[in-house]
């Protein structure tokens, strides 16, 4: 299974289960998360829920040549974009557990997570410009919301790495812990939440991100319009083709 999900004392832990493809998600796998925070929706035995990768790699983003096959469906019906509002409109805390690689998606659903513990091995990236891509799932605005405009347009703009201490630092990173330690960490982080009244952790989360709703949904909007419009163009072919070829892109020849 690429996705494993378990159900334990009031915890709903899914987690990635790809390493051969460095946790590469599919559409399979999107689908999978997306029922899993469904039914943990609706299961109220279900207090708490984390997203954890493995010691050495979160994610590397989506699956490509999965991905391309996937473009022919409208953006906002896919299962990414079914995982991604199920993600957002949780209303029980969700923890993220990221160690090793964390690229494209994987950075972005941080930014609909309460918090976010990195392995000190954490390397996040938002490579979308350098793939003829804009970013995605309110990204381009909580991005900035979290870390400041300036920060948020060299990691967007430029789409290149940083790590764990920059990532706590800017205050994407709630803590950073060793890579060996992260995921266990999570779970007690989680049980101390599951223990807590349930009702207190839903009203408070929904105070919290109560001016956010309808911005996060209408941005959403806006950046999947833009983003399947991108994927079609000349750019974003270019970027594709030079990833399977295993080149450098040159963009220097589109305005």
């Amino acid at each position: 299974m690429d996705i494993l999900t378990h159900k334990a004392n009031g915890i709903l832990t899914i987690e990635f289960n790809r390493p051969e493809k460095k946790n590469a998600i599919t559409a399979a796998m999107y689908q999978a998360m997306a029922d899993a925070l469904k039914d943990g929706e609706q299961d109220a035995a279900v207090r708490v829920i984390v997203i954890a990768g493995k010691a050495e790699i979160f994610t590397a983003g989506n699956d490509l040549e999965d991905f391309l096959k996937n473009t022919s469906a409208e953006v906002g019906d896919r299962p990414v974009a079914q995982f991604m509002r199920a993600l957002s409109g949780s209303s029980k805390p969700v923890i993220a557990a990221v160690a090793g690689a964390a690229v494209g998606i994987g950075t972005t659903m941080l930014m609909h997570c309460d918090l976010v513990y990195a392995g000190d091995n954490a390397k996040f990236s938002m490579p979308f410009v350098q793939l003829g891509l804009c970013p995605e799932f309110a990204s381009s605005m909580l991005f900035p919301m979290v870390v400041g405009y300036q920060r948020a347009a060299e990691k967007l703009l430029l789409g290149e790495a940083f790590l764990a201490q920059e990532a706590y630092d800017m205050g994407l990173v709630s803590k950073v812990v060793p890579a060996a330690e992260l995921n266990a960490f999570a779970q007690a982080q989680a049980a101390k939440l599951a223990a807590l009244p349930a009702s207190s952790l839903r009203v408070t989360k929904r105070l919290m991100k109560h001016a956010q709703g309808e911005a996060i949904q209408t941005r959403m909007v806006e950046e999947n319009k833009h983003f399947g419009e991108m994927l079609g163009a000349p750019e974003a072919k270019e970027a594709f083709t030079a990833f399977f070829e295993k080149r450098k892109p040159d963009f220097t020849k589109f305005s």
